[in-house]
């Protein structure tokens, strides 16, 4: 594997536009307070010491995915959501992002204007795709993006899109992104990151470019508003399935184990350890009061 000190650091640190939403920066504070209903609603003598009570980071630190050293990455912060973009493979390692109730209420018009982004070595293009036989699949939703029209237009570069079969991208790959804009609403916001499993043996390729054809795609959402917070993760095979999302959720300790990244290390231990391991779909469903 290439030495990212030499091909990719010169790169991996490009940045389209920084973007912190101010509701995120309200976000900590409120996990603190979930964190702390959950301990006395657990009936827990101590979960941390009393100069332990608050989450000291910054406040995008939820955003925060590490992936192992030798992965190849270059970092972009498009307007709404952050992609570690991987080279080697021209797809996304991850793409992370805050979807909020206001948000998915947002009134902007769907492009369908792919493009290649010629700021980032090693982006796909649209000949790569075309007859192919795999859809552009968006990781970060155009439909998530409706709330600005910059927002919009940088959810279809070839950045945010990994080849995806057009059953899973239009079947339940499509009725999880529903979901998560439900959720959202419910909730007030989500953490949502999302990408292909480039950890799997992929033995297909397509286009000049030689994307990758990745086997599975997972999904992790954290509900930072929730008291307590929870998380769950999904794994999805690249192919039409005729089950119910359900059936493919995964805890997100199950995720970190089959990709190798670390999510939401910012979280007290405590807490990221009990909301990673468990995969209970159950409060996932239950209804707006």
């Amino acid at each position: 594997m290439t030495d990212r000190s030499n091909l990719y650091t010169a790169r991996r640190r490009k940045r389209r536009k920084t973007y912190v939403k101010p509701r995120t920066r309200a976000m900590i504070s409120t996990i603190c307070l979930a964190i702390v209903a959950l301990s006395a609603c657990a009936g827990l003598k101590t979960w941390f010491a009393e100069d332990r009570t608050r989450v000291s980071c910054p406040a995008n630190e939820l955003t925060r995915v590490v992936i192992p050293d030798e992965t190849p990455e270059i970092m972009v912060d498009y307007e709404g959501f952050t992609v570690s973009f991987n080279p080697a493979h021209h797809q996304p390692n991850y793409v992370v992002w805050e979807l909020t109730a206001d948000e998915v209420n947002g009134t902007v018009a769907r492009t369908s204007k792919f493009k290649s982004d010629p700021d980032v070595y090693g982006c796909a293009t649209l000949d790569d795709y075309r007859k192919s036989g795999f859809d552009r699949g968006h990781m970060a939703p155009a439909a998530d993006m409706k709330w600005s029209e910059q927002a919009m237009i940088d959810s279809h570069y070839l950045t945010n899109i990994s080849p995806q079969d057009h059953l899973l991208n239009g079947g339940r790959w499509a009725t999880l992104e529903n979901k998560c804009r439900e959720w959202a609403v419910r909730d007030s916001a989500l953490i949502i990151i999302c990408g292909p499993v480039l950890s799997d043996r992929m033995t297909r390729s397509i286009g000049r470019s030689k994307v990758s054809v990745p086997e599975r795609f997972f999904k992790v959402i954290l509900a930072p508003y929730t008291t307590p917070p929870r998380a769950i993760g999904f794994i999805m095979q690249n192919m039409g399935e005729k089950t119910d999302i359900y059936s493919s959720a995964v805890s997100v300790d199950e995720i970190e184990t089959i990709t190798g990244f670390d999510f939401f290390s910012a979280l007290p231990d405590e807490i990221e350890n009990e909301i990673e391991a468990t995969a209970n779909y159950a409060p996932w469903q239950r209804k707006k009061k």
